[in-house]
């Protein structure tokens, strides 16, 4: 009888609400995010002004796209190390190969998908096909990307085109744009992965890729289209940083990776595969970027925002190891 209660509860804990799974990630991230709001009225109200949201929003939604391709790669028990790589060269091929002319900006735009598409296709051919660990390959297909940055700009900042300025860095109903494209990426990541066939199909493999191939799955092929939509979604991001900064540098995407990681932990996704909670990643972009707004309210260095996300990594991992351990041990008692 109290396995069936314990059976009923954890299903009761599971079920979707909306198409959005109610999961503990869930529950933990959106505590902590109305908790550290709580602490910011109190101790750093300057934190939760208009002036600092609007500054900061645009990155809280940069993070949230670049966290959910990572989200991606991470359900298939890897890491994309070429993040940095991918949102650079969207960056510079946005700002170099329009020199301003609004003209040319679609160009732009599509050579940057098709560069994205080309490496995840490279990332993920190592990694599915030839077996490589995902960091080393990853790491591999960052330095040339970056090559292909100095390539294109020759390390120099270019200044935007008036167009991409007003699309990524513009405003709708009071709002920045760049959260109506994570709200749009969002959307999409968590229709596909919880509503389709493939969604399903992909997360089982990220459990157990061996089980998927015993059922007739095409395994390496599910592994290889991780790391190509992640790359897409690095893309936007790209495209974005280039429109609401303006004159972006050859290096606006270093920043972005280890937040990334961090949004992915936090959101309550295994590093070791499967299931993957989209809406708890974004909330945990949110939390980390006002968790860094709150650090610099109360006077630490924006030198010091590294630390502060490593810590923010640390605490998700943590966290998660000890629910997991006690879930374990809840499983393992005798009824």
């Amino acid at each position: 009888m109290k396995q069936t209660v314990d059976i009923a509860n954890d299903m009761l804990r599971q079920r979707t609400f909306f198409p959005f799974p109610l999961a503990q990630g869930f529950v933990t991230v959106l505590i902590s995010t109305i908790a550290l709001i709580g602490i910011c009225l109190l101790f750093a109200p300057s934190s939760l002004s208009y002036g600092a949201l609007e500054g900061s929003l645009p990155f809280a939604a940069l993070i949230a796209i670049v966290g959910l391709g990572q989200l991606l790669v991470v359900q298939q028990g890897g890491f994309d190390l070429s993040l940095a790589g991918g949102v650079s060269l969207a960056v510079v091929i946005s700002t170099h190969y329009p020199q301003g002319d609004n003209a040319l900006l679609l160009s732009a735009v599509l050579i940057a998908i098709a560069c994205a598409i080309i490496a995840g296709l490279a990332n993920g051919i190592l990694v599915s096909l030839f077996s490589l660990n995902a960091i080393v390959a990853t790491i591999g297909v960052n330095a040339l990307l970056y090559g292909a940055v100095f390539a294109v700009s020759g390390g120099v900042p270019k200044t935007t085109t008036t167009m991409l300025a007003a699309i990524a860095g513009g405003r709708a109903l009071g709002l920045p744009n760049s959260l109506y494209f994570a709200l749009a990426a969002l959307l999409v990541v968590s229709f596909i992965l919880k509503k389709s066939v493939a969604g399903r199909r992909f997360e089982a493999i990220g459990a157990n890729p061996l089980a998927g191939r015993a059922v007739g799955l095409r395994v390496q092929l599910h592994q290889l289209l991780a790391y190509v939509y992640a790359q897409l979604l690095y893309c936007m991001a790209g495209l974005l940083v280039a429109g609401i900064t303006r004159e972006p540098t050859a290096f606006q995407g270093d920043s972005l990776l280890l937040p990334s990681v961090a949004v992915v932990v936090l959101g309550g996704t295994s590093l070791l595969g499967g299931r993957g909670f989209p809406i708890s990643t974004v909330i945990a972009s949110f939390f980390l970027n006002q968790l860094s707004q709150f650090a610099l309210a109360v006077g630490v260095p924006y030198s010091a925002q590294t630390i502060i996300q490593a810590l923010a990594l640390g605490f998700g991992i943590g966290v998660y190891t000890v629910q997991r351990t006690v879930n374990m041990t809840r499983q393992t008692k005798p009824a």
